[in-house]
């Protein structure tokens, strides 16, 4: 199982130039875990590239039917209050957006706290920068 930010999941739902290596990191993946603002992100992440005309309303339309059969497969992190002031952690210790932080408060939870050989798979700058330093394997390389 990985740690999948929704960076490295839209290319998943579209064509994009991450697309053919991240398909590649999503083939032998038997689980993906993400957390629970996920779905949102990405939905976020295609309209937006709708309306800013990076993508035709019909290959939005095909990311958010491929983002609801992905979605039925994922394992989520849910929100609670450890989740929250582990993000409240990596907004102060990282300087990370509210999302990124979720993102990382999430992954390590799901990593036990832990995250020495865990794969997070993400292509933000920041969240990557911010996950090594916590010790995660970052994917792509």
């Amino acid at each position: 199982m990985r740690f999948w930010d929704a960076s490295a999941l839209v290319p998943l739902l579209i064509n994009e130039p991450a697309t053919e290596r991240l398909k590649g990191i999503g083939e032998d993946e038997v689980q993906m875990c993400v957390w629970w603002g996920t779905p949102l992100e990405c939905t976020a992440a295609l309209v937006r590239r709708e309306r800013g005309a990076a993508i035709t309303a019909d290959a939005r339309d095909y990311g958010l039917a491929a983002l609801a059969k992905l979605s039925e497969l994922w394992f989520v992190i849910g929100p609670d209050a450890a989740l929250r002031e582990a993000a409240v952690r990596a907004v102060r210790l990282h300087g990370l957006t509210a999302g990124d932080a979720l993102q990382l408060a999430a992954a390590l939870e799901w990593a036990g706290g832990r995250p020495a050989g865990h794969p997070l798979v993400t292509l933000d700058r920041e969240l990557r920068a911010a996950a090594r330093l916590e010790g995660f394997t970052l994917l792509p390389e």
